[in-house]
């Protein structure tokens, strides 16, 4: 079985954003990346895949060479080849058609990706790119076993889990659950210098156009003051009279 892993570059959820050129382009100074966790996720899903069942594991990002330093994190986990397509990811469209022309062009049988990106939140590429594919879909997966060419599935939906099956090609958007955060792989010294000599693929980008463009970005509003009370008539004042919440 051969499994892609689709990887997200994005900032580590404790940095701090700013913005630059009148609040229309994000301001990287300073800023962390990682691995998008929910990708992170998948990552060690198909790692069990590849060591229970002999998969093979590629890792790709859409982006810059600023992303090769989190390929070779992915690759230090124990991917064993990563691919860089070389295009700014301006919109979520253009990711899937690139990511759509790698997984057409390489074969694989399963594709894994998170179900969102932790920078913008889109929730798009994944589907996106199933439907650019022709392959079936499952989205908000919580559990995932593969048996020859059949996947067994759990998705997470309102009020419960349901269970699904689907044959391979498949496009599966992961989340927590499709492994638990006690099972995600640090890398140690040994995956980290076999990383250096793995191969990183970096393949032109396939031409295709974006969709949408940034106009600008806004913070959100500071939080307001806090107010302090210390007996139960004032409080219940306050919130009657001033919050108008009783």
């Amino acid at each position: 079985m051969k499994i892609l892993v689709c990887i997200s570059h994005v900032p580590d959820t404790t940095s701090k954003i700013n913005f630059t050129e009148n609040d229309t382009k994000f301001d990287t100074n300073g800023v962390q990346f990682v691995i998008n966790p929910y990708d992170e996720f998948s990552l060690t899903r198909a790692m069990w895949f590849k060591e229970k069942q002999g998969a093979s594991v590629t890792v790709v990002n859409v982006g810059g060479a600023e992303t090769e330093p989190t390929l070779r994190k992915a690759l230090a986990i124990g991917a064993d080849d990563a691919i860089r397509v070389n295009v700014e990811p301006t919109d979520g469209f253009l990711v899937a058609k690139e990511l759509a022309e790698v997984v057409k062009n390489g074969g694989f049988d399963l594709v894994l990706a998170g179900k969102e990106s932790a920078d913008y939140n889109g929730q798009m590429v994944p589907g996106m790119l199933s439907s650019l594919l022709g392959y079936n879909f499952v989205n908000g997966c919580v559990g995932i076993e593969v048996e020859g060419t059949n996947a067994t599935l759990e998705r997470e939906i309102d009020g419960g889990e349901e269970k699904v099956s689907s044959s391979l090609p498949l496009v599966v958007a992961g989340q927590k659950g499709i492994v638990e955060e006690k099972d995600l792989r640090i890398p140690n010294m040994r995956g980290i210098m076999m990383a250096r000599k793995k191969p990183l693929n970096v393949v032109e980008a396939s031409g295709a156009a974006a969709s949408t463009s940034t106009k600008t970005f806004e913070k959100p509003a500071p939080k307001g003051d806090v107010k302090l009370v210390d007996n139960v008539d004032e409080l219940i004042n306050l919130l009657h009279n001033e919050a108008k919440a009783i």
